[in-house]
């Protein structure tokens, strides 16, 4: 990873952490109890589980990496650990403090104390690496698999197995917001006049016919695949990263249903149209692995405006919207907000970055 790009990288996932922490934003007052009232509970509290002391131990490691490493890439490698413990210390402490205010939310010390060694545990890993020097092996392998200014793919492909773990109601369907944004204009347009020019829906949306979930889903496969071509030049590269691609997001999709519904339905996601989409994905994909660069990305586009024109002419569930009640209100309430925007947003963010793409002017391979 060039040294220019560890530090973004670690303000947008300070950002991304405190997003989580105060999601969902609502609520805020003072209830009259002192900031630092938590730090002197008992630890552990009475209502810890170990669903939380992994997700706080994992949810600040990445911080702790790439602020060591921003620290290591900038000269100063002798404190790179301890300075990237103490601001993801820091970082976590002003979550918790946040929290007070949030009716919502419960501030904790055991959370500060395992984000803290989360984010000693990243750091330590990162400056691990750096002695071994694997983290020069990265820069080599994204040198010869990766074009130059290949970093806003990087990054969006690094998002894309995140926003799969929010539940979808398709398979591998990101960026359903349609329904949600006529809610919620609705919602704020109620008793106003400017309510009347809402386009009223007169029938309302009919579930997908299995070919049209199938599509929906081979299109949802072949996005990340495309997105991988516009920044990869090797036709053999290309079927490894593709079939890379697969693998994770079968996994992401599985694990996904694992935290919604339990282990024994960890394939209910897996019926016969998403079978055959996703296999219609990944042989498309293959078969577009030789194509050039700047048409990827343009195929990239026409697949993005597809998948989202089918995947928000399909309908929520009543079984789906329990099943985002239960992230909203269980334990998954620290990813809820974070993953629902991921989910949202990440197809929209790769249309910026492919619009971005075909307006540059550069040689394509």
């Amino acid at each position: 990873m060039h040294k220019t790009a560890a530090w973004p990288l670690a303000l947008l996932y300070a950002a991304l952490i405190l997003f989580a922490s105060w999601f969902p934003f609502e609520g805020w007052r003072v209830q009259g109890v002192s900031p630092w009232a938590f730090l002197f509970d008992r630890v552990p509290p009475p209502y810890w589980t170990w669903f939380d002391v992994v997700s706080n131990l994992l949810g600040y490691a990445p911080l702790g990496f790439l602020l060591a490493l921003a620290w290591l890439r900038s000269g100063s490698g002798r404190h790179a650990v301890p300075v990237a413990t103490a601001l993801g210390a820091l970082l976590s402490l002003s979550a918790e403090f946040g929290q007070i205010y949030l009716p919502q939310r419960v501030p904790s010390n055991l959370d500060w104390l395992l984000n803290t060694a989360g984010a000693g545990i990243g750091a330590l890993l990162a400056a691990l690496l750096e002695r071994l020097g694997a983290l020069a092996r990265w820069s080599r392998f994204r040198q010869q698999w990766f074009v130059p200014h290949a970093r806003g793919a990087l990054v969006l492909l690094a998002l894309w197995p995140w926003a799969l773990l929010f539940p979808a109601a398709l398979p591998l369907g990101l960026g359903q917001v349609v329904q949600r944004l006529e809610a919620a204009l609705t919602q704020l347009l109620q008793d106003t006049p400017f309510l009347a020019w809402m386009p009223v829906r007169h029938a309302p949306l009919q579930p997908l016919a299995p070919a049209g979930e199938m599509l929906a889903v081979a299109l949802g496969m072949l996005l990340p695949c495309l997105l991988l071509y516009s920044v990869v030049r090797s036709p053999w590269r290309r079927a490894v990263l593709a079939l890379s691609a697969a693998v994770l997001g079968f996994f992401c999709m599985t694990l996904s249903t694992v935290l919604s519904y339990g282990p024994a339905h960890a394939l209910q996601w897996l019926s016969t149209a998403s079978r055959a989409g996703l296999l219609l994905g990944v042989l498309a994909a293959l078969a577009m692995a030789g194509l050039r660069r700047r048409l990827c990305t343009a195929l990239l586009l026409v697949a993005l405006l597809w998948h989202l024109a089918l995947l928000n002419q399909a309908p929520t569930s009543a079984y789906f919207s329990q099943t985002l009640q239960a992230w909203e209100q269980g334990r998954f309430i620290r990813f809820y907000g974070l993953g629902q925007w991921l989910g949202w947003l990440w197809p929209y963010g790769v249309l910026v970055y492919a619009v971005a793409r075909l307006s540059r002017r550069e040689a394509q391979s």
